[in-house]
């Protein structure tokens, strides 16, 4: 391979890589912007985070678009080619974020002024910092291939659970004592329930981070704290 052709297929590489840290920082600011917006009841906010899930549907599409044509271009092998998977499984996990946080945000204008249990308000504010520290910790780990603070991610995915444990048990009892609230705590149980799903696309990203870095899948299951049998599911269509 000559010194142009390298240089060209590392330059694609740059680029898939630059892609794609931009699609986590507004992964990241998406997350955020939607539980400030519940917890200010903030339809303006909530709209803006809709709005900008176009922008990350986008860099996905772009990153598959240019994983494609490199992979038909280069036929990369060993380390190179798991940098252009990672790009691709990463991107893939960061869309999903992006769902879940648009349907955050769809949630507040549903919600419309609910008088919400404050105590739940905190804990799903405590879920949704924990959520976006493992988001932005292993986007870091991504960038510098830090396997370490990968693998710290990944073991961290049961304090999410366990906050969501708490704060479903709140929601039934709140329901359970004044039927008036079961409308609004419903609309609540979905967003922990998205948040909590959050967590675990961010531990998939710690995974896909761990095979790029070192070339071998996580041997060992991953560390779930036991989840109450719950019926809901996270609302991730688009």
């Amino acid at each position: 391979m000559t010194q142009h052709t390298v240089t060209g297929f590392d330059d694609e590489l740059r680029t898939l890589s630059q892609i794609l840290v931009a699609m986590g920082g507004k992964a990241e600011e998406s997350l955020a912007d939607s539980v400030h917006a519940l917890a200010r009841q903030d339809h303006s906010l909530a709209e803006h985070v809709i709005a900008r899930d176009d922008a990350i549907d986008d860099a996905e599409r772009e990153i598959e678009e240019k994983a494609v044509l490199t992979l038909a271009k280069r036929q990369p092998v060993a380390g190179d080619l798991r940098e252009v998977m990672a790009a691709i499984r990463i991107s893939s996990d960061l869309e999903r974020i992006g769902d879940l946080a648009k349907n955050i945000a769809k949630r507040v204008l549903v919600l419309n002024q609910t008088m919400l249990p404050q105590s739940v308000m905190l804990g799903l504010e405590n879920m949704s910092e924990k959520a976006l520290l493992q988001l932005k910790d292993v986007l870091d780990s991504y960038t510098r291939r830090e396997v370490d603070v990968a693998l710290d991610v990944w073991a961290r995915d049961q304090e999410i659970d366990a906050m969501y444990n708490s704060v479903f048990r709140e929601l039934l009892t709140y329901m359970i004592e004044d039927p008036r609230l079961i409308t609004g705590c419903t609309h609540l149980l979905f967003v922990a329930k998205n948040i909590e799903r959050i967590g675990d696309h961010s531990t998939n990203i710690a995974e896909t981070v761990h095979y790029l870095v070192t070339g071998e899948p996580l041997s060992d299951d991953r560390p779930k704290h036991d989840t109450l049998t719950d019926p809901v599911v996270a609302d991730e269509a688009v």
